[in-house]
């Protein structure tokens, strides 16, 4: 704040522009700098991982598996000090305290009507079930008891894991930034893929089934981001911007490929599920389109 000398009335002074240095750089450019520090600080935790024998093999030891794969080990620390530690870094030096206050209080935005959990929790699985009958012309097999116990569980290690590492940044920090620049499809359509790339060094991991793959896969995956980022965004828009369900749809995905997708399909392999999923996330985007014609639900401030 500085003074005006004729009438003594305080006046907010913009410093963002004047402000030299990397202060002011990223001041000026908060989403360059989000999505470059993201991806370079995921990319360089991930490389050992890449390197060794759970990916190209060209270094000589292997990541620790828990739960059952590498994955934990391998993954989620670079996850982690990607999007949402860049998000953080990028926050406080381009908002301050109160852009914090705000990043935080979409991040614990947990009270929204109780719909949105049950109607998240049940349309994910019902949707990729219909896209893999549809696809596949395979009726689904009852699953066993132990899938339907550990479901719930699941969830909650993928909210903790993959949820809070990913989407304070993707949707919390990028996702309003972008839609008031761009609107919600153009903000959308410029998050999908950047996102999508940043998942790209993983597949010369087992967490891309590496060497099983061809060079359709990642631009499938890719593709698959930009569709399901449409059903994301008008998720968290509609939810009043409720991190937390953004995160749910996010994981709810990830928990029913992981837990109970193979036992109700034993016929298919799990890399047919990258088809189901682009076929049932491009539907459900689709028609979210065509209800809100291209709006997704925003209402600019």
């Amino acid at each position: 704040m500085t003074l005006r000398p004729a009438t003594g009335v305080l006046l907010p002074v913009t410093i963002t522009e004047s402000t030299p240095g990397l202060r002011g750089s990223i001041r000026r450019r908060p989403l360059i700098w989000f999505f470059g520090l993201a991806n370079l600080l995921s990319w360089a935790v991930w490389t050992p991982y890449i390197l060794s024998e759970n990916g190209l093999g060209l270094l000589h030891f292997s990541y620790p598996q828990l739960l059952g794969n590498s994955q934990l080990a391998g993954v989620l620390p670079g996850a982690y000090l990607g999007p949402i530690f860049s998000a953080y870094v990028v926050t406080r030096v381009a908002d301050g305290l109160p852009g914090l206050r705000r990043w935080v209080g979409r991040l614990a935005n947990w009270r929204v009507s109780w719909r949105w959990y049950v109607g998240v929790v049940l349309a994910v699985p019902v949707t990729l079930t219909l896209s893999s009958m549809a696809l596949y012309d395979r009726n689904p097999v009852l699953p066993a008891a132990a899938v339907l116990i550990a479901y719930v569980p699941g969830l909650v290690l993928q909210m903790v894991t993959t949820g809070l590492a990913e989407e304070p940044g993707w949707r919390d920090f990028a996702l309003p930034r972008l839609q008031k620049r761009f609107g919600p499809l153009g903000g959308t359509l410029i998050l999908g893929p950047l996102w999508g790339i940043w998942h790209l060094p993983l597949f010369f991991s087992e967490w891309g089934n590496w060497p099983h793959w061809t060079w359709t896969t990642p631009v499938e995956f890719v593709a698959t981001c930009v569709t399901f980022s449409i059903i994301m965004t008008w998720v968290f828009n509609r939810s009043g911007e409720s991190l937390p369900i953004a995160m749910l749809l996010h994981v709810s995905v990830n928990n029913f490929f992981s837990i109970a997708w193979s036992d109700l399909f034993p016929q298919l392999s799990i890399q047919d599920t990258s088809h189901a999923f682009l076929l049932g996330s491009a539907t459900a985007a689709l028609v979210v389109l065509l209800l809100t014609r291209g709006r997704l639900g925003y209402k600019p401030a």
